[in-house]
């Protein structure tokens, strides 16, 4: 049976029409992305089908465009159209941060770094550059690998400081292992970039630490 058979208040469109984005389900929302099937496949039997390939949503944004492209159905529109979306929410989630105090917005700030960061295949270390008044000012990646005190340099990550005009920084990495929780490298180094940092007098306010869903801050568990 297609979605145009379907009874009007459960079809994906509609349902969102009436009851809102956050009524639906994740295959509902990506149906909707897909627009079509395929030959004996809905939307959201070909939705469906994506997140069981992959496992979430999240793995599917992480996913390569050969892995995405090889799922009969998919092709290298969708692939860019999905790419473009993400891109936009990342800098929609950007202008939030930027155009406020980020200790006032954690909502924003932490959507922002798991749009980020989440799928991630390798550790990526971010800073966010913010003003006296702690609206970011600049956003880098700064360091990819396995991130210790000797891959990421805090005399680099205070040149950036600088270069911003920075008065503050927040920082985040991601942990491609699942587990939010900091290792001793991560308290070390945190400790060592406040140190450097405080020598010109650029506040560390958070580092956080994103690992598939959750979202851990150095600063909620006392560790700055």
């Amino acid at each position: 049976m297609s979605i145009a058979d379907w009874p009007a208040g459960e079809r994906p469109r509609e349902k969102l029409l009436e009851r809102g984005a956050s009524a639906l389900s994740d295959a509902e929302l990506l149906a909707i992305f897909l627009r079509t099937g395929v030959v004996g496949k809905s939307a959201v039997d070909l939705a469906r089908e994506v997140l069981a390939r992959f496992g979430s949503l999240t793995q599917m944004f992480a996913a390569s465009e050969k892995e995405f492209c090889d799922i009969h159905g998919m092709g290298q529109a969708k692939y860019v159209q999905l790419q473009a979306v993400l891109e936009m929410s990342r800098r929609a989630l950007q202008e939030e941060v930027k155009s406020g105090d980020a200790l006032n917005s954690p909502r924003a700030v932490r959507e922002y770094l798991q749009l980020l960061l989440r799928g991630r295949q390798q550790e990526v270390f971010v800073a966010i550059f913010l003003d006296a008044q702690h609206r970011a000012v600049a956003s880098e990646e700064l360091f990819h690998g396995t991130l210790t005190q000797t891959s990421v340099y805090p005399r680099e990550v205070v040149k950036r400081a600088l270069h911003h005009n920075a008065a503050a920084v927040i920082f985040a990495h991601n942990h491609p292992s699942g587990v939010a929780e900091p290792s001793q490298s991560d308290q070390l180094l945190t400790d060592a970039l406040k140190q450097a940092l405080a020598l010109v007098d650029v506040r560390v306010l958070d580092h956080f630490i994103v690992a598939g869903a959750a979202c851990l801050s150095f600063a909620e568990k006392g560790l700055l």
